[in-house]
């Protein structure tokens, strides 16, 4: 059994403790896992601190340089890390091999965007007394910020923190998913070979009390960078003080579906929007509101597009759904659909478990106050609800405490502008499910789905703080 390492200041160091981390699907033993006391997360940071001169003062060309070197490392070993992100978080192996080249291009626009961080001039002779004067404004690293990422894309998510965070020139302590540290700890392997100058980059390990508390309540972090649940986000904003936080929080998304749409052409988007990686995406397709004129053609015939997935090992090809990331998400996901069949809600298919897999699961008739529609399910479970019209169906989508993404599918160009206008979310997708994202996009919320924008630009834009810069040429 492979024993991992706390990364500290360039070096592989030995943890006071360790835990076991097990296979969602199977149970097996993957790796013993450090757990880092508060004086190790201390060591994390003071040496982020003292490397953050060293970055903010490499040349722009040198940090694109190492991001591309480790987008190149990544995929000469694009196999073993799929297989690492199977083996630890569940993923269908298919699934998995899509998120390790997602990942290697959120570096390499990384280091696209390493280039491309400017400020601007300022004409202040528009105002009376700002004659003579020349302004610009420059952009500057932030400093050391912690990140902490979660489970479901433990390659893809981690490089939506370090990617920008190096671009711009900061250093940072990552603090990755306690299932899912695997994929940390081989992304600062591949750092650590490009060239990323020691304490640039450190990863610990541990609880959140422990590790999360300290990167958010210490004065030599300047920002904390999140994604995760709304309560800990909710939490760690109330305890940052004065630093710059940005939060990625989830969602119920959802979908509309117009009176004149091609059913069929839409069926297999929509149920991968509901299923992929067991529904364990912050954007996954999780209600669906179906014109009462396509309503029974709809959900027949998602129900039978359902039935044909493939449930079993994340390693097989052929599987469609695995494990969920623990039992207690399992137990989870049973008692809010029992809570829904109890409130008169149908279950169309699914709501059964197979050891760690929830069956994907259709619910039919769900009132918005179920646990099941009207709080983030993160579980192969959708909802499909009939409408009487678009505008309806927009109030459905709004009423809710989150605003992630959510989707429209219609050929009506003036129900389209209107969902636009209406719909109080961070992304809205015309013809398309709410689980779209590719990585140079801006990404985030409004409500309870969190502040801040992600997508290697946008993030960069956060992790840098904006100097005004003043000439005087009257002597």
């Amino acid at each position: 059994m492979e024993k991992k390492r706390l990364y500290i200041n360039g070096e592989w160091v030995e943890a006071s403790s360790y835990t076991t981390l097990t296979s969602p699907y199977s149970g097996e033993v993957l790796a013993e896992i450090p757990v880092a006391t508060e004086s190790e997360v201390d060591r994390a940071i003071e040496a982020a601190y003292q490397a953050r001169n060293i970055m903010a003062k490499m040349p722009t060309h040198k940090r694109a340089a190492i991001l591309e070197k480790v987008a190149g490392l990544l995929q000469e070993r694009a196999e073993e890390a799929a297989q690492m992100i199977a083996l630890e978080a569940a993923k269908p192996i298919t699934t998995a091999k899509a998120e390790v080249g997602r990942t290697i291009q959120t570096y390499k626009f990384a280091a696209e965007e390493a280039k491309r961080i400017h400020g601007e001039t300022i004409p202040l002779d528009a105002a009376p007394g700002g004659e003579n004067r020349v302004a610009f404004t420059v952009r500057e690293p932030i400093g050391v910020i912690g990140a902490i990422t979660p489970f479901n894309f433990p390659m893809n998510l981690v490089a939506h923190k370090l990617g920008p965070a190096i671009a711009a020139g900061n250093t940072i302590v990552l603090k990755p998913a306690s299932q899912t540290p695997l994929s940390a700890y081989f992304i600062a392997e591949l750092f650590e070979q490009a060239g990323l100058p020691k304490g640039a980059l450190n990863v610990v390990t541990g609880s959140g009390k422990t590790v999360g508390d300290k990167l958010v309540t210490d004065d030599r972090v300047s920002m904390i960078t999140f994604t995760g649940s709304p309560a800990v986000g909710i939490g760690i904003r109330n305890r940052a003080g004065l630093k710059k936080v940005t939060l990625e929080l989830g969602s119920n998304s959802a979908v509309i579906v117009d009176e004149d749409v091609d059913i069929d052409s839409i069926i297999p988007r929509c149920v991968f929007g509901a299923f992929s990686f067991q529904g364990q995406v912050c954007i996954s397709l999780q209600r669906i509101y179906v014109h009462e004129k396509r309503y029974e053609e709809f959900v027949e015939k998602f129900i039978a597009a359902t039935k044909q997935l493939n449930v079993g090992d994340p390693l097989d090809p052929k599987t469609d759904v695995s494990a969920l990331i623990t039992p207690h998400d399992v137990e989870r996901s049973l008692n809010w659909i029992e809570e829904a069949k109890q409130g008169g809600a149908t279950v169309a298919v699914g709501g059964e478990r197979r050891g760690n897999i929830l069956l994907p699961t259709v619910i039919l008739h769900a009132r918005p106050d179920m646990k099941v529609s009207c709080q983030e399910v993160f579980a192969p479970i959708v909802l499909i609800n009939k409408v009487t019209s678009i505008d309806e169906a927009i109030e459905w989508v709004n009423d809710s405490r989150y605003g992630l993404q959510a989707g429209v599918y219609t050929n009506n160009i003036h129900v389209a502008w209107e969902a636009v206008e209406k719909l109080h979310v961070g992304g809205v997708l015309i013809n398309d499910i709410p689980t779209f994202r590719v990585d140079h996009m801006p990404y985030g919320g409004v409500k309870e789905s969190g502040t801040g924008r992600e997508g290697l630009r946008y993030a960069i834009e956060e992790m840098t703080e904006l100097k005004l810069v003043i000439f005087n040429r009257n002597k």
